[in-house]
């Protein structure tokens, strides 16, 4: 192929938005000349060509956006064994098959700190991710901060309008520090808003049954948890912290 009609047709795969195909077309045609590849099979891998690359990029900007911890981990790195009880090994996998985050439903861990229930709740994250889906970590106060600073915030409105339209909202810490009755309406009417459409995983270090004491207000507890528990997987894990089992090693 003459080089002016190579970049007449790379120029025209960019005009419609196929950039990868148009910046590999050479190697592309290169490798269909030497397989002596039929029409259509050559049209496929045009086809996966251009979709792996879209799929690669949205996954990258989904973890970018989702603003996971430092050091996020695998859940390859989570042993059940761990616990005394509160999740197996069963559950778990069932957990990384992501049937729940197809369903909108809710997923809650409870238990004291140390029990590895931020690292559950950001593996299934980084598992949503993978799988395509936009999901979003904040830390309880973190989230409320921005929900009640959101019509004076330009950051806080720009990072809520994301939350709102991701598929796994994560809200990690629920319970550890206390909230105001203004934060707590602020969190209810998110949670009503995500209603059905959103999968919110918890993490909390207070049982159920605490909630109206946490949020100081026993109608909109109810309210809130009337949502958050329908078609919910609720997991309370027992066990020994973790760090104090496996303190770090001094140097």
């Amino acid at each position: 192929m003459a080089h002016s009609d190579l970049s007449k047709m790379k120029a025209s795969m960019v005009s419609i938005g196929l950039k990868t195909c148009a910046s590999q077309l050479g190697e592309l045609l290169d490798q269909a000349e030497k397989e002596q590849m039929p029409y259509r099979r050559f049209l496929d891998v045009l086809i996966d060509t251009e979709t792996d690359a879209r799929n690669r990029r949205r996954v990258h900007r989904n973890f970018t956006g989702a603003h996971f911890p430092p050091q996020a981990k695998s859940l390859d790195e989570f042993n059940t064994a761990e616990l005394e009880s509160g999740l197996t090994a069963t559950q778990l996998m069932q957990l990384r098959e992501l049937n729940w985050a197809d369903a909108a439903a809710n997923i809650i861990f409870l238990g004291p700190p140390g029990l590895g229930k931020t690292m559950l709740a950001v593996g299934l994250g980084l598992e949503a991710v993978n799988q395509g889906y936009a999901v979003c970590f904040e830390r309880m106060q973190s989230l409320v901060d921005m929900l009640t600073t959101e019509h004076t915030s330009r950051a806080s409105a720009f990072r809520l309008k994301r939350i709102r339209k991701c598929g796994v909202l994560i809200v990690d810490e629920v319970g550890f520090l206390p909230v105001t009755k203004e934060q707590a309406n602020a969190f209810f009417s998110l949670v009503s808003e995500l209603y059905e459409q959103t999968s919110i995983i918890i993490t909390t270090n207070r049982e159920i049954d605490q909630w109206a004491e946490m949020l100081g207000d026993p109608v909109l507890t109810t309210a809130l948890l009337d949502r958050l528990l329908y078609n919910a997987k609720c997991f309370s894990l027992k066990g020994e912290s973790y760090r104090i089992k496996h303190p770090k090693e001094e140097n």
